[in-house]
Order: structure tokens, then sequence, then C-alpha cells
């Protein structure tokens, strides 16, 4: 059963909330964190696309979405703070009554503003590395972009749902692994799954759009365009996140969930279960 992984995300969303109660300032960095780490994932991304997509290579699509799992890696390992997967953390931890909702939207709207400063500070930052201002380099990543920005509402929403709910058991499945190897092919894998399907996230795109703004751009790329896109995007993600992960497994596993309780010390680290039961 996946009841040992539901405590692992519960523990996460305690830890975060000691964070965000302790320093809101290193809670929202912890956020900008994320999403430079999502950047470096989009740069890697797009110019690994690319090199296939300057030959007219169908390959294109999927060595992007293979090379993109740098960036859950970065998150997993170095520590920053995503939106995406804190809809579901903070969800399951309000269900099971160890977060007020009030908290979680405040923890929701801090996260998400750090994502959003991250992304477009990132972009700033290669922007002033020339890397991208060429067409020959950022054709790929223009193209994508334009896409992304024209499509039509109702299905970026429902894209996003689905986008979230894969990106989330990216996140929650490796819980139930053990090892470096096997979490780190778990994580690549899923995401290549929500990549190469052509599902929407909004912090991935968030940076995706910022450095197609501030490179040099056709004019179907627009300000308006990624506000078009980042709305029901997020929505939907929110969905994904908080529906289909946070309340369904709740509803789940609520009948087999004991209610044990889970402790995190002024340090930030989770005391583990046994120990906590002990107190």
């Amino acid at each position: 059963m996946e009841n040992q992984a539901l405590r692992e995300v519960e523990a996460c969303a305690l830890k975060k909330q000691k964070i965000f109660n302790q320093s809101l300032l290193r809670y929202i960095l912890r956020a900008v964190l994320a999403s430079a780490f999502i950047g470096f994932g989009v740069i890697i991304a797009f110019k690994t696309g690319n090199l296939f997509y300057a030959e007219h290579n169908p390959m294109a699509y999927p060595m992007a979405a293979l090379t993109f799992g740098a960036a859950i890696i970065m998150i997993w390992y170095a520590g920053g703070d995503l939106f995406t997967g804190n809809t579901f953390y903070f969800t399951y931890a309000a269900l099971h009554g160890k977060m007020k909702w009030p908290q979680v939207l405040q923890m929701w709207l801090a996260t998400y503003g750090g994502n959003l400063v991250g992304a477009i500070a990132f972009a700033f930052f290669i922007a002033a590395t020339g890397l991208f201002e060429d067409h020959s380099v950022n054709g790929f990543l223009m193209s994508v972009a334009e896409k992304k920005m024209n499509a039509p509402t109702m299905e970026l929403f429902f894209r996003s749902i689905l986008c979230n709910w894969l990106v989330c058991m990216a996140f929650f499945v490796p819980m139930n692994l053990k090892g470096d190897g096997p979490k780190i092919f778990t994580m690549i894998l899923l995401v290549f799954g929500f990549f190469i399907s052509g599902y929407e996230h909004s912090i991935a795109n968030m940076s995706t759009f910022a450095v197609a703004l501030v490179s040099p751009h056709p004019e179907t790329i627009s300000f308006a365009g990624a506000v078009h896109n980042i709305i029901p995007v997020t929505i939907g993600n929110i969905i994904g996140g908080a529906v289909f992960m946070g309340m369904l497994y709740f509803y789940l596993n609520k009948p087999f969930f004991k209610d044990e309780e889970i402790e995190v010390a002024e340090d930030g680290q989770v005391v583990p279960f046994d120990k906590a039961q002990e107190k």
C-alpha cells in the first residue's frame, strides 16, 4: 500500500509549513530556486531539441522531453519549492487535519509568486548570456511557445489537469521506492511522459514564455498570449494536484491510515514516525 508514501507527503507538507512560519523570505526564496531549476531544465531541453528541430528530425520533442528530467532531479535533491507539487501535499495534509485551509492558500500564493519571480529573473539571466538571440538556436522554443500561447482555453485547461496529475505522481511514486537509482529513473520517466504528451505545466510555461519574450520573437508570441495560457493552466494544475491526487488518495486510504502524529523539529527535520509516537 501507499500509506508510507502518504506519510512522507504529510511530513513534507509540515516541514514546508514550519519554514513558512519561521521565515516568509526563506520560503519564497526556495520557490524562486525551484523556478530557476525549472528554467535550467527548459534551456537544457530546448537547446537539445533544437539540434534535431533544425534538421527537421522528429526526435526533437522526445529528446527535449528526456532531458527536461534534469529539472525535477534538481528540485527533488536540491530543495526547491514548486507550486504544482504543493497543490497535492498541502491538500492532503489539510484534509488530514494537519494544516488549516487559510494557511494552505497563503502558502500556495507565496509559492506561486516565488516561482513567477524565479522564472522572470532566470529569463533575464539567459537574455544577458545572448545564448538565445539567434533563430537558429531558439527556433524550437519559439515554435512550442507559439503553439501554447494560441491553443484553445478549454484544451489548455484539460491538458493542465492531466499534467499535474502526472507530475505529482513523479514526486509521489519515488517515495515508495528505495535507492536513488530507481527514484531518479522513475522521476525522469514520468516527467518524460508529461512533456511528450503535450500537457501543460504552469511553472514550466512561465519559464518558457519568459525566455521567449526576452529573446527576439515573432509577433505571434506576446505577453497577452502568455496570460491566455497561464490562467487556465494554473487552475487546471490545482485541480490535478488537489483533486486527483490529494483528495483522491485521502479518500482511498482513510479507512487504512492510522492517525499517527508527525513532528517536525526546530531545525526543520522530520521526526521519524515511530519516534514521534514515543513522545
